[in-house]
């Protein structure tokens, strides 16, 4: 048996000299040192042996196993070097090829015209706040004095989620959340998406408005009037003329809508302003005194004013863009005159 050991060990080497692959390596392993090997096949015949020739042959066939064992491994450790090796020159990377292009993204310009806004009035005093995109029923309408049966909600088209919860269409309702928490004096702006079921060259269903709201004592009418149109001039520019026209809003009493001279013809009248030299910026008023009272503000201590304005639209007239839907649609080539 000494001399089947022998042989085995012989042939083991003979095999392990020509294995060049991992495989086959493993594959040799399997064949004299596996559990159903040829080692472990010779071990079964030690039960034919003298005691002696037990502890001379067990002796010898764990000489056997550990000497083919640290050949392998050092065989395995060879190959797996050489593998590494083949993938480090595979995957050099040749530093005289040019660069690859990457290219680079853009800030929208309806967030361009956010941020300008609200530095401009954080320059007034101004903090930015939000609020949820779906809103309670109260908090849209409500609470901005417009009950369930007001004729102003028909000025609003609205998506319904349930029967008192909405896609808010405005983003007014931060003001009256802002004001629940907070005692005058309050000083804020509120960015964010609204939502109106309406699509078409000049609208579409979900867009960006900013709201603020200013609460204070003594706040008057030409505090209003001062403010929007230091606004107005940094935006589009110190030779703006503007105008205050008187309109309404259920949330603000008196209401003024705020035109400018049309940044297109320059008031000479034109298809962007239609003939009229004049082009709706925004809304405006003192708050109404029935919305203080829902917030628990009281009227005869304090006033305020609100406006409102769509920064698509603010976007369109200060870049020259004549379809809104350009803003949603993400052509590369729009994008990159911003």
């Amino acid at each position: 048996m000494i001399g089947e050991l022998q042989q085995l060990e012989k042939d083991a080497l003979a095999e392990l000299a020509t294995a060049t692959l991992e495989e086959q390596l493993l594959a040799v392993r399997a064949k004299y040192l596996g559990r159903k090997g040829l080692l472990t096949g010779l071990l079964r015949n030690i039960a034919g042996l003298t005691g002696e020739e037990k502890a001379l042959f067990g002796k010898r066939c764990n000489e056997v196993k550990e000497y083919l064992t640290s050949k392998i491994e050092d065989a395995l450790k060879l190959q797996l070097g050489r593998k590494k090796e083949d993938i480090l020159l595979k995957g050099k990377i040749d530093v005289t090829l040019p660069g690859r292009f990457v290219p680079c993204g853009r800030i929208h310009p309806v967030i361009q015209v956010r941020r300008e806004i609200c530095a401009i009035f954080a320059s007034f005093g101004f903090s930015v706040v939000e609020g949820p995109e779906v809103e309670l029923d109260y908090y849209n309408f409500e609470a901005l004095n417009i009950p369930k049966d007001h004729p102003a909600r028909d000025m609003q088209d609205t998506f319904y989620i349930e029967e008192n919860v909405v896609l808010r269409t405005h983003t007014s309702p931060v003001q009256i959340r802002i004001m629940e928490k907070v005692q005058p004096p309050v000083r804020i702006l509120s960015p964010g998406r609204v939502y109106r079921p309406d699509s078409d060259i000049s609208h579409t269903p979900m867009f960006h408005q900013m709201e603020g709201l200013l609460v204070d004592r003594g706040v008057s009418f030409a505090d209003l009037k001062g403010i929007l149109t230091s606004f107005l001039k940094k935006v589009f520019g110190d030779k703006t003329t503007l105008r205050f026209r008187p309109s309404f809003f259920p949330f603000t009493e008196p209401s003024a809508e705020v035109d400018i001279r049309c940044v297109m013809c320059s008031g000479r009248g034109c298809r962007v302003c239609g003939q009229s030299g004049w082009l709706e910026i925004l809304g405006s008023g003192m708050v109404d005194p029935a919305v203080f009272q829902n917030v628990g503000y009281d009227p005869e201590e304090y006033t305020g004013f609100a406006f409102g304005l769509g920064l698509e639209r603010i976007a369109m007239l200060k870049y020259g863009i004549s379809d809104i839907r350009l803003f949603f649609e993400n052509d590369i080539r729009f994008l990159r005159q911003f």
